[in-house]
């Protein structure tokens, strides 16, 4: 091995000892002992020891700089890997933060805290250490499926929970039981999934299927959540989104584009449409007194947004309401493009929101809105629109509306 043992003995700090890293490894494979091989490289025993314990030699070999940066992976991975496990033991080791450790690894800091937690080595006097290859060792021990379940190898909480699920008893409520009844057992505590578990999973055989007619539901199988992309769309004709919407109308700059909703009445019987245009906040109501349903609704859209100059119709902003299920039949009798925004995202149209609660002062939540008639509809809103706006310099929609018209 060609390799001189250094003359200085001072500290050289870990980045400076990488050629006696690497030739302290080289010795271990060829069968030298710890001490030996620290002995020959000029190093401490405990160097050594952590060396060995988890401190890759690659990593250093370049001169990193002192921010550390996300460890790079070859592909994205569920589980931590033992390259992982090893960054986490160095960064330990440099007293790193757990929210750094997550950061340079791209994991949530409770991925790492639980890491830690499950797989560090206790010592004496409450003190622990975290072994890398250790950790891996007891992760690939718990890895193997299928797991014998918690209730089939615990008979007591197995009849406990039968005999309340026989009593109609909600897994959930079950679950709180155990840790009323048994504080002091953790043997004794499930949580209400793995009660779901032993009912509907087929082939585990832990709780009696018949019991799953107990469930408020009454259901014999569990009914699967479709995923995102499995889902049926919500209108016939495809949504444009709100992601596609001109930048002219996010930064307000030209008239004429409108933000769309409907305020409710009591029971959901009743309804009001409101319009409002984003540059000036003009107010415009829908007269809905036969129902919201999406006829009535597109109907009352291309009614009222016909009054509009042709420079004022550039497009309508409206949340995913079943309302506006006939949108495509809108935009070809007006000419004006619908766009919708994401679902619970009221912010996207925030002036409509804005509107909606002055005019609760109009028609308040809980009222029939269907015996308001439309004469007292344009009351409404023209009274809005005489109202200064902190907003428009203290100048009214309607004087804002009235320049943009005459320019």
């Amino acid at each position: 091995m060609d390799f001189k043992i250094r003359e200085v003995r001072t500290a050289q700090g870990p980045r400076a000892l990488l050629r006696e890293r690497e030739a302290y490894f080289q010795l271990m494979q060829k069968g030298l002992s710890n001490g030996e091989a620290c002995r020959l490289v000029g190093i401490n025993d405990r160097t050594g020891q952590r060396w060995r314990n988890g401190r890759s030699a690659d990593r250093r070999q370049n001169a990193a700089p002192p921010v550390k940066t996300a460890v790079p992976r070859s592909a994205p991975s569920r589980y931590l890997r033992e390259d992982d496990r090893i960054h986490i033991a160095d960064r330990l080791r440099e007293k790193a933060s757990i929210r750094q450790i997550a950061a340079e690894l791209d994991r949530s800091p409770s991925t790492i805290s639980r890491e830690i937690r499950r797989n560090r080595t206790n010592g004496t006097r409450g003190q622990w250490h975290y072994r890398p290859h250790a950790a891996q060792a007891r992760a690939d021990a718990r890895l193997p499926r299928p797991k014998p379940g918690k209730i089939t190898q615990n008979p007591e909480l197995k009849v406990f929970i039968q005999d309340r699920l026989s009593l109609r008893w909600s897994p959930e409520q079950i679950c709180q039981a155990l840790r009323t009844q048994f504080p002091d057992r953790p043997e004794m505590h499930v949580v209400h999934e793995t009660v779901y578990q032993a009912l509907y999973v087929q082939g585990r055989g832990e709780l009696r299927r018949e019991l799953a007619r107990g469930l408020r539901t009454g259901r014999v199988r569990r009914t699967p959540r479709r995923q995102a992309q499995q889902r049926q769309p919500r209108f016939r004709h495809p949504m444009v989104m709100i992601s596609d919407r001109p930048a002219e109308a996010a930064d307000r700059a030209v008239p004429g584009h409108w933000e769309g909703d409907l305020i409710i009445g009591k029971d959901g019987g009743s309804a009001i449409g409101t319009l409002v245009e984003r540059s000036t906040r003009y107010v415009m109501l829908l007269h809905l007194p036969d129902g919201r349903t999406t006829e009535l609704v597109r109907d009352a859209l291309v009614e009222t947004v016909q009054t509009l100059p042709a420079h004022l119709k550039r497009s309508l902003t409206w949340d995913q309401g079943s309302e506006m299920g006939r949108h495509r039949e809108f935009t070809v009798a007006t000419d004006i493009p619908v766009y919708f925004c994401d679902p619970a995202s009221p912010w996207q149209r925030g002036s409509n929101e804005n509107t909606n609660g002055l005019l609760r002062q109009y028609f308040p939540k809980g009222t029939d809105l269907s015996v308001h008639s439309r004469e007292h509809l344009e009351a409404v809103a023209a009274e809005l629109n005489g109202r200064p706006r902190k907003t428009l310099g203290w100048e009214t929609p309607a004087e804002r509306l009235h320049k943009l018209l005459a320019a």
